[in-house]
């Protein structure tokens, strides 16, 4: 088969592109610009476009699907000759879903959790030798790729995002997986760029428990009110199994989860971790793995790449990373970490990167976010406020958005960066929260600092 991508250089893209590489299929593409990790990743294989660009000539009569990814926009050159010539064009989604239809499809949705509820899967899968399709938003220990495509495998578990398909494809992604088995992790309204109102985004959750086919199954947290309402009110002919957080408790600085044969040391923590746990482990033992097999696999589990992610440890100090950026996620992040290390203070920093968090109207919902942090950290780009196209966002609105009189706001980088570089960490715990990178600040001094 021979597929070409157009803006082959995005994270979800060129995955694919190295999965249907790896399975044998004639794979080309093309961007406008491509950068680490994606970049040396499609070299190594032979797949990194000459030269950056749109080139319609590279469309042509002998290509059997043409995958496209957000990145491009509608008027995109190649799509225009594509659709010109008549070519099959797939969304990402709508290309695995053509993939995956006759395997069963374990799809993981949710606001926040799923790609660190789809890690633990596949870690369980992996630990066990259990041989399954893929595909996550994280880059895993133990897997080359982030997605992961055979012709054999009788499951594929995908991660299910509800952000739109492609330009042309405004569905959301997880609308066009049709899930067997599907779980709901939790709600919390977000992309609001897409999504203007809350009930408008709730729709969408519900559009995707009403397309589990008919006898699937639905595992859903029951702790979430939205969720729980949305999953209950369904009157699709499916199974529903509701999940909330296990027992466990803190010793030492260490999680300790109660199972049948007693208390059992895990490696992540939080209750929110706990939570993605207890989900992740009714999916598995709907895909065949028993209970006692699913806490032996579960215990190595370390966390998805960039999901509350150690990133330096010493001597009563220590650093975590996440991609936490929605008001309630930060929120869970904040209180697990100090949870974890209640004795040390603890400095929280989230940094406003999406769409939604430096939205104005969106701001009052971060009321609260950060008030599990001793020391509280605002960062925010008014550069990031411009390429957005979004109304300047101030000082004073964020300040009372938070609802917190000593929180410390920074809109310049150098500044975060001295902030961080000269502060004493001694018997603290760091926890740098965004989906972006502070306008430019270099982890690797962050790590020095505390080691």
């Amino acid at each position: 088969m021979r597929t070409h991508f157009i803006a082959i250089g995005g994270a979800a893209m060129h995955n694919l592109a190295l999965a249907l590489h790896n399975k044998g299929d004639q794979v080309t593409g093309s961007d406008d610009a491509i950068f680490e990790p994606s970049k040396s990743r499609l070299e190594n294989k032979g797949l990194l476009p000459i030269e950056m660009g749109w080139f319609p000539e590279k469309i042509t009569p002998n290509i059997d699907a043409i995958i496209l990814g957000m990145h491009a926009k509608a008027d995109n050159p190649e799509l225009l000759k594509a659709l010109e010539m008549g070519l099959k064009i797939y969304s990402y989604p709508e290309f695995l879903y053509e993939q995956s239809k006759n395997k069963t499809r374990v799809v993981i949705g949710g606001s926040h959790g799923k790609t660190t509820i789809t890690s633990m899967i596949l870690h369980v899968m992996h630990y066990h030798n259990i041989q399954v399709d893929y595909m996550v938003g994280a880059q895993l220990e133990g897997f080359e790729t982030m997605v992961h495509l055979t012709e054999e495998n009788d499951f594929i578990v995908l991660e299910g995002d509800e952000y739109l398909s492609s330009p042309i494809d405004r569905r959301p992604k997880f609308h066009l997986y049709q899930p067997n088995i599907a779980l709901l992790s939790g709600i919390a309204w977000d992309h609001i760029n897409v999504f203007p109102t809350f009930e408008n985004y709730v729709e969408q959750f519900e559009i995707f428990v009403n397309q589990i086919t008919k006898g699937g199954i639905l595992v859903y947290n029951e702790e979430d009110a939205t969720v729980k309402k949305v999953a209950e009110d369904s009157s699709n002919t499916i199974r529903k199994l509701p999940y909330k957080t296990p027992n466990y408790s803190v010793e030492n600085g260490i999680t300790m989860l109660d199972t049948p044969e007693g208390a059992m040391p895990i490696e992540v923590f939080g209750e929110h971790n706990l939570n993605n746990l207890s989900g992740a482990k009714w999916i598995c033992q709907n895909m065949g793995v028993d209970e006692a097999d699913f806490y032996e696999a579960i215990a190595s589990f370390k966390g998805a790449s960039k999901r509350l992610e150690k990133i330096a440890e010493g001597i009563g100090k220590v650093a975590y990373k996440d991609f936490a950026h929605s008001p309630s996620k930060v929120a869970a992040t904040t209180k697990a970490v100090k949870a974890q290390f209640p004795e040390r203070k603890l400095v929280a920093c989230l940094e406003l990167h999406t769409y939604s968090s430096l939205n104005a109207n969106f701001l009052k919902q971060y009321e609260g976010a950060l008030d599990a942090a001793d020391v509280a950290v605002v960062f925010y780009s008014p550069d990031a406020v411009k390429i957005k196209q979004l109304s300047a966002v101030s000082y004073d609105q964020i300040a009372k958005a938070f609802k917190r009189d000593d929180l410390i706001i920074y809109t310049n980088p150098q500044e975060f960066k001295e902030f961080i570089l000269k502060y004493d960490f001694d018997n603290s715990a760091l926890l740098l929260m965004s989906s972006g990178n502070y306008g430019g600040l270099n982890f690797d001094e962050v790590k020095k600092l505390i080691a």
